[in-house]
């Protein structure tokens, strides 16, 4: 993450109202934030984050307002003085009977061991409009007077009010906390990350990101291990063929808009472009290129090609021969220097999406647009995140960007115009990147799964689970409980058991099913049975977990009534298992201890007599009862 404000990012504004503001730094314009004023853009480039400031009222003379940077000892300074204040209210005189008494009248709710008032009450106060004698009409004329700050408005309030000495500490807190956010022309600038844009998208449209909240982000990349994979390598994996593991690989299936994509990237060094500064030792050693000059991508022209072999006929002296009257080659990738796209063999991302497009539109707050053609290939998203559709997936032949485009002779393509053949580079560029994504995915490795999808989980894992590793993570989220506790049944112990009961440890005389030999009644009634392989997944877990602010008064400690509902969240996590080929059974030496008691055949019949003795007169006594 950057440590300051660049241009044409994104921040969140805390406005005193509470209410989070996302907000484009465009330089040269001029922000505004409702009815605390407007500032210019570029006072806040090159600044830190989480820093308050306060907006000035325009002097005589200035074309714009300014910025003030309100220190910590002047955001805090209620705290500090409420600290270091000796209590207002003192321990009340004893009564003649010894009893702590109520001085000055006041009535006492809560009073400690020794007699010290600790909370004073304020049932018997009438909250009356009356009692302030500022009018709306004069309030109106103090803002529009400019004072410089609204600190001047709020006293001069609170010095209107009659009954204020009548208020208690928390109330008079409370009061004076409502007149802050109403009057107070300040923000705080936060930076713009995974947790902030979760908590944004909630307070506006949570059921977009499907009510994920940043415990829910938490517990995801934690069951999902994700890290940093870029430092490890890629090898052939011993249990799928042409499958590589290692490196960071995880699958993902995103509903959210992208925020899933973007907790993970984060986790993973990949979602924040790099500082412009990591630019400046490149570009110039590889120099401005001219305007008039071609595109790396697009082959060469014929004027080109002709003015090439001129050139090279003049140096060397030789005559024209029959090889320089044909075409020249056109290599098949013209600039080695270009990156391309979801090209990343390690620590990256694969998003499986149902439509023709992902939607990752949450991700241009991070200033990464997959729909953009300009979309700047220094941002590490550009290789690191890869997309294929469920049609990719599972039948890649039907899909049309799967086909190959016609192939063309370089001597045909070197007849082409400059726009036809930029077209034709294009659509094979196209081609070779949804060729090697698709064959990637399905050849499997990956080293978790997350799931975080409207879809049916049980649809969804029937085909990405075998493309998992051994010992991968898997994590699926869902804002209600129905639809993980329908996995948690069907990766149980009792439904894995008659799985194999089925498929392996078969009884005698019966024939284990075999889906290839099985009729269309058996092979649906077994997939009905089992819509999943049971032996797939080890260690199946139900969670969920939600942060929830509470009021900590004595005598009132509570949840905040305030505080918004929706879904809690349930997240399901499992760990990918190779099981095991053919009959299982137990080996080994295994003596079961047996406690055996040495008695004589004589004591054994000395007892015998003594038992029916006692039940026969257990007997004569109920039957004398």
């Amino acid at each position: 993450m950057h440590s300051r404000i660049r241009p044409h990012s994104y921040v969140v504004l805390r406005l005193p109202s509470g209410l989070l503001k996302v907000l484009e730094i465009v330089p040269n314009t001029t922000v505004s934030i409702g009815k605390f004023g407007s500032f210019p853009a570029n006072q806040l480039l090159g600044r830190p984050f989480n820093v308050t400031y306060e907006i000035l009222d325009r002097e005589d003379g200035k074309d714009q307002t300014e910025l003030r940077i309100v220190p910590a000892a002047e955001l805090h300074e209620e705290v500090i003085k409420s600290e270091e204040a000796p209590p207002t209210e003192g321990t009340p005189d004893p009564t003649p009977d010894g009893d702590a008494g109520e001085p000055g009248g006041v009535e006492f709710d809560i009073v400690g061991e020794d007699g010290e008032v600790l909370m004073r009450s304020n049932r018997l106060t009438v909250d009356d409009p009356t009692r302030q004698t500022l009018s709306m009409e004069e309030i109106e004329e103090l803002k529009k007077a400019g004072t410089g700050s609204g600190k001047e408005i709020i006293a001069k309030i609170m010095a209107a009010h009659k009954a204020l000495d009548e208020k208690t500490s928390f109330s008079l807190a409370k009061y004076t906390l409502r007149k802050s956010k109403k009057y107070l022309k300040r923000f705080t600038v936060l930076p713009m990350d995974a947790s902030m844009l979760g908590e944004v998208m909630i307070e506006r449209e949570g059921h977009r990101v499907m009510d994920i909240r940043e415990e829910s982000q938490g517990l995801i990349g934690a069951w999902a291990n994700i890290h940093y994979g870029g430092a490890c390598e890629l090898h052939p994996s011993d249990t799928q063929e042409g499958a590589f593991v290692g490196g960071g690989r995880w699958l993902v299936v995103d509903d959210t808009g992208g925020l899933v994509v973007a907790s993970l990237a984060e986790k993973m060094g990949v979602l924040y472009p790099p500082e412009e500064e990591d630019f400046d030792d490149t570009s110039e050693e590889d120099g401005d290129q001219p305007e008039d000059e071609e595109m790396h991508d697009a082959p060469a022209t014929e004027n080109q090609q002709e003015a090439q072999t001129g050139e090279q006929q003049s140096t060397t002296g030789e005559g024209v021969d029959e090889s320089a009257e044909k075409p020249k080659p056109l290599p098949a990738r013209s600039n080695p220097k270009i990156i391309p796209a979801q090209s990343a063999p390690v620590n990256s991302l694969t998003l499986l999406h149902a439509h023709a497009q992902p939607n990752v539109a949450l991700l241009k707050y991070f200033g990464y647009d997959a729909a953009s053609p300009t979309q700047s290939p220094t941002h590490p998203l550009y290789t690191h995140l890869k997309t294929l559709s469920w049609l990719q997936l599972i039948n890649p032949e039907e899909d049309v960007g799967y086909a190959e485009p016609e192939s063309v002779s370089p001597e045909v393509l070197a007849t082409w115009k400059s726009g036809k053949r930029g077209t034709y580079w294009r659509k094979r560029r196209r081609w070779e990147r949804v060729r090697r994504v698709v064959d990637e995915t399905r050849a499997g490795g990956f080293d978790g799964l997350i799931v975080a999808s409207f879809m049916e989980p049980a649809t969804i894992l029937k085909h990405t689970v075998p493309l998992l590793r051994g010992g991968a993570q898997l994590v699926v989220y869902s804002p209600t409980i129905e639809p993980v506790t329908e996995l948690m049944d069907l990766y149980s112990r009792e439904r894995k058991t008659a799985f194999i009961n089925r498929t392996i440890n078969v009884k005698p005389g019966t024939k284990p099913f075999d889906p290839d030999t099985a009729t269309e009644e058996e092979r649906k009634e077994f997939e009905d049975d089992f819509p999943l392989n049971p032996t797939l997944l080890l260690a199946p877990m139900l969670q969920t977990s939600r942060v929830r602010a509470w009021q900590v008064l004595p005598g009132r400690t509570h949840p905040l009534m305030t505080s918004k509902g929706g879904p809690e969240g349930f997240i399901f996590s499992a760990t990918k298992v190779m099981p095991a080929a053919g009959r299982v059974e137990a080996r080994g030496k295994f003596t079961k201890k047996k406690r055996v008691a040495v008695e004589d055949e004589g004591q054994k019949e000395a007892k015998k007599p003594k038992v029916e003795g006692e039940d026969q007169q257990t007997t004569e006594i109920t039957d004398t009862a």
